[in-house]
């Protein structure tokens, strides 16, 4: 038998695996590398978070990824280098990151990368397919690393007639199903996206979807119009700024936020000009940056509002799981308290996954089903999220 094969089928046959975790976000500040035991499949999964950290990205890396991301035109010469050189940036970091934790490759069964988003397009008509567009390519981190890899995940899902977008249903529904409450898992990353589970929920009964805006706007805001930061801190600045609500409720007012959930986005749509268009119909262009960035946060933290008063029933008993970067703007976190001010709000830290670790936890996991589960843990009579194991192998060898 094929070597490749047989070290294959013996990780599948372990009573558990290691698997690193990657996640790239449409932030671009850095690589998030999560080290995983992972024992059991499906509804039997059991995580350990062993080793987590972020490798900041340099400036010059961050600037070669703008050029690609949510561009109608790139240069395709530009996309084929960023393909290869992505896939052997992550791998270098990944080896860094063994070492620096003390482990050796050999303690390590899988890597599970989600890659870098470029584009991500839903349908928006019967005429046209659901697509999405990840690159850094797999063979690169296995080869460099000497590590089985499993990438690619949202093609998958796509041809099995889901969106590419959002993954976290599966992750999700495998951690954090309760018995005897129901639970929202919010992720705040660039695009915000929630996962509602009832308590004693089937799989089918999720829903999984894309809200809005997350960090995107705000950080975005702040690379064009402050010097030298990359994001409001602390909401420091958005802090000296005041609400406009004429332009809050232009922004609120988009198509989008009308239709039905679950749904998907991405900064194709949310981008530093879709708030100069808000700014130009509601004719607000004149007030300072600092109103605008108190907005923009205000907006971020309306959408997420709407949308868990819509996907809840009112008359549930729930709690809010909160993980990615927006956990961290406190102002964000005050409207979202002041709202749900009968609800208990966390951070998955509480559940012992590390909220900026949590989707590349949920990648890892992704790997794991791949390589060991039954894809009828996720039987779905819909096709919003439906029953298949997502990602492409490459071997090291």
């Amino acid at each position: 038998m094929n070597n490749n094969l047989q070290k294959l089928i013996q990780v599948s046959q372990k009573e558990n695996r290691n698997i690193i975790g990657l996640m790239s976000g449409t932030s671009l500040d850095g690589l998030d590398i999560a080290l995983c035991n992972i024992s059991g499949t499906g509804v039997d999964t059991k995580v350990s978070l062993l080793q987590f950290t972020t490798i900041p990205y340099e400036v010059t890396f961050q600037e070669d990824l703008k050029k690609l991301l949510s561009k109608q035109v790139v240069d395709l010469k530009h996309l084929c280098q960023m393909n290869q050189k992505i896939g052997k940036k992550f791998a270098l970091h990944i080896n860094d990151a063994i070492q620096k934790w003390n482990y050796k490759r050999e303690d390590i069964d899988a890597i599970a990368s989600h890659g870098q988003t470029i584009f991500h397009a839903p349908s928006c008509d019967a005429n046209t397919e659901n697509s999405t567009l990840q690159i850094g390519d797999g063979d690169q981190i296995a080869y460099h690393t000497g590590i089985l890899t499993i990438s690619d995940f949202r093609q998958k899902h796509i041809a099995a007639g889901g969106q590419g977008a959002p993954l976290v249903a599966y992750g999700d529904y495998l951690l954090f199903k309760a018995p005897h409450l129901a639970r929202i898992l919010l992720n705040i990353g660039g695009i915000s996206n929630c996962t509602f589970i009832p308590a004693r929920a089937d799989f089918e009964q999720l829903i999984c979807t894309d809200i809005g805006p997350g960090n995107t706007l705000i950080d975005n805001w702040v690379c064009a119009h402050f010097n030298d930061i990359t994001f409001d801190q602390n909401a420091i600045i958005a802090r000296k700024g005041k609400v406009n609500y004429v332009l809050l409720e232009q922004l609120l007012s988009n198509s989008f936020f009308k239709k039905p959930f679950p749904k998907t986005t991405g900064q194709e749509l949310f981008n530093l000009q879709f708030v100069e268009n808000a700014l130009n119909h509601s004719k607000t262009n004149n007030i300072s940056n600092e109103d605008i960035l108190a907005t923009l946060t205000a907006f971020t933290a309306n959408v997420i509002i709407n949308a868990i008063d819509t996907i809840v029933p009112s008359d549930t008993n729930f709690e809010i799981l909160i993980s990615g970067g927006g956990y961290h703007n406190p102002l964000i976190m005050e409207y979202l308290y002041n709202h749900f001010d009968n609800i208990t709000i966390r951070s998955t830290a509480q559940l012992n996954i590390h909220p900026d670790a949590k989707e590349a936890v949920l990648f890892a996991l992704l790997a794991n089903e791949t390589l060991a589960g039954d894809p009828k843990t996720f039987e779905n009579k819909g096709n919003k999220n439906p029953a298949v194991q997502m990602g492409k192998i490459s071997f090291p060898h």
